[in-house]
């Protein structure tokens, strides 16, 4: 009776272990799903504020139909989902934006976003 007991204990320690395993997994994976949502929340808000400043007169503070002079606001190039790095032109923004997760190749998450006067398009580097 005390190798059946012996038995089972063991067979639960190795469940129980497995499932640890398998809910930490999730875990990670849902961290770094979460932290490309946000990265790519965030590129979409900034390309927006870009557009608002292109369509704004340069009398009201805009750019007048031009990029030129827009820059990141410094309470948003970095936050909690990661860092936003500026690449202006005079039709046209890209703000590269680096998490603060690792993607599943070892390196920091990282998605684009091409700000046109009337688009923004994101799209995943890594």
């Amino acid at each position: 009776m005390g190798q059946q007991q012996l038995l089972l204990i063991v067979l639960g320690v190795i469940v129980v272990g497995i499932a640890v395993v398998v809910g930490i997994n999730l875990f990670n994976a849902n961290a770094v799903s979460s932290n490309r949502d946000g990265v790519v929340s965030d590129l979409n808000n900034l390309g927006a504020m870009a557009q608002q400043f292109y369509k704004k007169p340069t009398s009201m503070g805009g750019g007048g139909n031009t990029f030129t002079g827009w820059a990141l606001p410094t309470e948003l190039d970095t936050t909690a989902n990661g860092n936003y790095v500026l690449t202006p032109g005079a039709q046209s923004v890209t703000i590269q934006g680096y998490g603060t997760e690792n993607a599943d190749n070892g390196s920091k998450i990282n998605h684009t976003a091409a700000v046109g006067p009337t688009s923004i398009t994101v799209t995943k580097t890594n």
